[in-house]
């Protein structure tokens, strides 16, 4: 094997493990859960009040200059995106499409219920709420959740009780998030 040859392969080698590093986030969409690339780039910053994000953070050690506001919208905003992922990855029937439909609906309206509820809530907290409360808005927050499980759940029995066994896999299927800071909720 000629130097010149061994020079071919290892650029060839370096073009593929670049062009990997490129598409490795938009292959990474199929997944079950995180996967690691050397050399790719690091992810955006979350949205401010999201998980992971500076504010979210400062939040759960009680620490000042937080927006409930940003983390409820980032919330609501995530139970959206997740169901526009489910309805793409379901590739549903058209004999399904009824039942999708009154689940979309019913979960449109629920989450139109979450971003009224989102805005009532202050943008900035520059003082920690003493003990009582923080309990109070835990359990406004809990409520709110389970009106939105309540509008949501016999619409979507309805369209699970529809899907096929490969659907209801991926329907099934634990997101990503799930196992860290309480997840991604789906509704």
């Amino acid at each position: 094997m000629s130097f010149r040859s061994l020079l071919v392969g290892v650029s060839a080698a370096a073009v593929l493990a670049t062009g990997l590093a490129v598409a490795g986030p938009a292959l990474a969409l199929d997944t079950d859960g995180p996967v690691e690339l050397a050399q790719a780039a690091p992810p955006p910053p979350p949205a401010p009040g999201a998980p992971g994000a500076p504010g979210a953070d400062r939040m759960m050690r009680g620490e000042r200059n937080v927006s409930p506001r940003a983390v409820c919208l980032d919330m609501t905003a995530r139970r959206i995106g997740d169901r526009a992922y489910i309805k793409a990855r379901l590739e549903l029937k058209p004999e399904q499409m009824a039942a999708w439909n009154a689940f979309e609906k019913a979960a449109d309206e629920a989450s139109s219920k979450s971003m009224a509820r989102c805005a009532t809530l202050p943008t900035e907290m520059k003082e920690r709420p003493d003990y009582i409360q923080r309990l109070t808005m835990e359990e406004e927050a809990m409520k709110a959740r389970v009106a939105t499980i309540e509008a949501v759940k016999p619409s979507l029995t309805a369209l699970y009780n529809t899907l096929t066994a490969d659907q209801k896999a991926v329907f099934d299927r634990p997101r990503a998030m799930m196992a860290g800071m309480g997840g991604h909720h789906r509704h």
